[in-house]
C-alpha cells in the first residue's frame, strides 16, 4: 500500500510560527491607522455607522420616558442642555425633536471628528474643545449658543472619563447661561457593550428599546464652589440612577461607573 500523508482537519493546519503572528500585528496596526487617516476612508465609515444608526432604530422598538420633560421646554423654545454618559451616545440623534437646532461639544481628537461627521448625518451640530483642549473657547461658544436659543449637548463624563462620573464643567455652562441641564438616557434588550473606557453601549437591530429623560437640574448663577460640587454630584446621581432603570426596564445589567478619583469625589 502507498505511504500517504494523514488528513488533518483545518483546525490542526500549522500556525504561522509566533515571532510572525507577532510581526503581523505589528504591521498591521499602522497600516490600518493610515488607512483611517484618510478624510475620504473616515467619511465613508461615518456614513456606514449612520446608516446602522437607522437601522437599529426602525427595526427595533422604542419607548420614550418622560417625554413630556424635554415638550416643555421644546413648545415654548427654551434652552437647555442635554447630558447623557458617553456610552450611550450611539442612539442620541432619535431621542431629539426634529428641527430643534442643538449642538453637541466634541473633542478635537480624530474620534471626536468621526463623531462629529455622524451625527451631521442626523443634522446635528457640534462645538469642538474638551477640558484639556479649547475648553475656554469651547466654554464661551456653548454659552453664546444657549442666549442665542440653540440647544446643547454634553457628555459629562467625556472625552476619556472616568466612566460615567461628572465633571464640573457641564455645571459651569449651566451656571454661566443660565439655563437647567436635563439627563437622558438610552438602553437596549440586545445590545454590544465594548470594552472601551465608557463601556460604549451598541443596540442591535430587533430590540427592545427606551429613551428615558430626567427632571431639569438648575444652577444658580451665583453658586459659589461647594454648590456647584453638590450640583455636580446630584446630576451624577441622577444620571446613573436614569440609566440603571432604563437597563433593567429591558432586562439587561447595570453598567457600573468608573471608581472614583480624588477630582470627582472619591
Amino acid at each position: 500500500m502507498p505511504n500517504c500523508t494523514p488528513f488533518r482537519p483545518p483546525s490542526s493546519l500549522p500556525l504561522l510560527p509566533s515571532t510572525d503572528r507577532r510581526q503581523w500585528a505589528r504591521t498591521r496596526a499602522p497600516v490600518l491607522k493610515r488607512l483611517f487617516s484618510l478624510a475620504v476612508v473616515r467619511g465613508i465609515t461615518c456614513w456606514l455607522i449612520s446608516l446602522y444608526i437607522r437601522f437599529a432604530r426602525i427595526t427595533s422598538r422604542w419607548r420614550v420616558l418622560g417625554r413630556e420633560i424635554p415638550e416643555d421646554f421644546w413648545s415654548r423654545e427654551e434652552p437647555f442642555i442635554l447630558a447623557l454618559w458617553h456610552g450611550r451616545l450611539m442612539m442620541m440623534p432619535y431621542s431629539w425633536r426634529r428641527g430643534k437646532p442643538i449642538d453637541f461639544l466634541i473633542s478635537f481628537h480624530r474620534d471626536g471628528d468621526m463623531v462629529a461627521r455622524t451625527i451631521g448625518h442626523f443634522g446635528l451640530g457640534s462645538i469642538r474643545g474638551s477640558s484639556k483642549k479649547g475648553g475656554a473657547s469651547a466654554l464661551k461658544s456653548m454659552v453664546r449658543a444657549l442666549r442665542q436659543g440653540t440647544w446643547i449637548g454634553i457628555a459629562p463624563d467625556g472625552p476619556t472619563g472616568p466612566r460615567m462620573r461628572a465633571s464640573e464643567g457641564i455645571v459651569s455652562v449651566a451656571r454661566l447661561s443660565g439655563v437647567p441641564i436635563l439627563p437622558a438616557t438610552c438602553a437596549a434588550s440586545r445590545r454590544i457593550v465594548l470594552g472601551s473606557w465608557d463601556r460604549f453601549l451598541i443596540p442591535l437591530p430587533f430590540s427592545r428599546g427606551i429613551f428615558s429623560w430626567g427632571e431639569p437640574i438648575r444652577v444658580p448663577r451665583d453658586a459659589d464652589d461647594n454648590t456647584i460640587r453638590e450640583t455636580v454630584q446630584q446630576l451624577e446621581d441622577a444620571l446613573n440612577t436614569l440609566t440603571d432603570e432604563a437597563d433593567r426596564a429591558v432586562g439587561q445589567q447595570t453598567i457600573e461607573p468608573a471608581a472614583a478619583t480624588k477630582a470627582h469625589g472619591g
